[in-house]
């Protein structure tokens, strides 16, 4: 059985690929785990900004949900002022690559980055998508409307 790719995905770009190329070198250098060992940090993420500019983040692992790589990284990229993210990808520690965004992360990129291509590994090799079509029948929540049908 193939899963067809929604119409959004494409193959990545070079400033696609800097950008996962950014996470893995931001997580290859801060893991705190050896191979085959559990770590509280194990995912490296990466946005880039509209203006170009990138950040990255690491996770907190916490048996209490510590923030995902992506959320940190997002956070970095607005604590330096960037308000509008292009562009998210996480990448596993040890080489592990491109890992797709939790339920979470995707529920927050759909409501704060309502344009943003998330990066992720398919069938196919690794590709990048809209954040919509990573959320079939969506709500969608904003601080001025609540909970809305997207």
């Amino acid at each position: 059985m193939t899963t067809a790719l929604p119409t959004s995905a494409r193959e990545l770009t070079p400033d696609e690929t800097e950008l996962v190329d950014l996470a893995r070198r931001t997580i290859d250098a801060t893991t705190d785990a050896g191979p085959h060992e559990d770590g509280v940090h194990t995912m490296g993420a990466a946005v880039r900004a509209a203006d170009g500019r990138m950040f990255a983040g690491v996770n907190l692992y916490h048996f209490t949900g510590g923030p995902c790589a992506e959320l940190v990284a997002l956070g970095a990229a607005r604590a330096a002022g960037a308000t509008q993210i292009t562009h998210i990808v996480a990448v596993g520690n040890h080489g592990r690559g491109p890992v797709g965004p939790c339920g979470r992360d995707r529920q927050v990129l759909f409501d704060y980055h309502r344009d943003v291509r998330v990066i992720l590994p398919t069938p196919v090799g690794v590709r990048s998508v809209q954040i919509a079509d990573l959320m079939p029948l969506a709500t969608g929540w904003s601080f001025d409307g609540g909970s809305v049908m997207a």
